[in-house]
């Protein structure tokens, strides 16, 4: 499938955030990737996870939450990954930017958190009802939503490793306490970095699945 990468600058809430945008041909959605716990556009786990999406024919957004200065900072006191208000404004500003901005303002959106990030994606879900359509979560902390998860209202799929035991307990609660009907998968035999042999693989194909379903008309890798 034909696609175009460009690295953007995006203007999030008063900072400049480096992005990279992959537009296929005829993109049936923008998937935008909120990392946590440390990450950032790179994270090789979310870039296996932006491949698939392309392949199924999404544009995919991968942008840092935080500048190189404040991830300096992050990789000293580690505070800022778990700074949902900031991480979640970060995300929100992303939304804005891609709703500006020529090639991705006309499509559907949604959202794939990790880590902190799935908390963050929330937030930002529950702060852009208007804009965001469908929102996963991978190895996810949806509790540190807090009072937001009762204000989410898109279709919401969260999907956590089988021995990540702690997550899968935090996953439960956070459904249970979602207004919305959100979808739990549990993947087998997968940690919480889905580092397991087609763990990631799995993942991946149940966030196309579902952005298929809330975002699209199906499109055929």
């Amino acid at each position: 499938m034909t696609s175009w990468k460009t690295q953007e600058r995006i203007n999030a809430g008063g900072v400049r955030l480096d992005g990279d945008l992959t537009l296929p041909e005829h993109p049936a959605g923008l998937v935008i990737f909120a990392h946590g716990s440390g990450s950032s556009r790179h994270s090789p786990r979310n870039q296996i996870v932006a491949a698939e999406l392309n392949q199924y024919g999404f544009a995919t957004l991968l942008a840092d939450l935080l500048t190189p200065d404040e991830e300096v900072a992050d990789e000293r006191t580690g505070l800022l990954r778990f700074d949902i208000g900031l991480l979640a404004d970060r995300v929100i500003g992303i939304i804005d930017w891609a709703r500006n901005h020529p090639p991705t303002a006309a499509l559907a959106f949604g959202l794939f958190g990790a880590s902190t990030g799935g908390g963050a994606a929330l937030v930002a879900a529950a702060a852009r009802p208007e804009a965001v359509r469908a929102v996963v979560s991978r190895g996810g902390r949806p509790d540190l939503a807090g009072p937001a998860l009762l204000e989410v209202r898109a279709p919401t799929m969260l999907i956590v490793g089988e021995r990540d035991v702690n997550v899968v307990d935090l996953n439960e609660q956070a459904r249970n306490t979602m207004r919305i009907s959100a979808e739990l998968r549990v993947i087998a035999g997968a940690t919480h970095l889905f580092s397991e042999p087609g763990a990631l693989e799995q993942v991946a194909e149940e966030a196309a699945g579902f952005f298929q379903m809330h975002l699209a008309v199906p499109v055929s890798p």
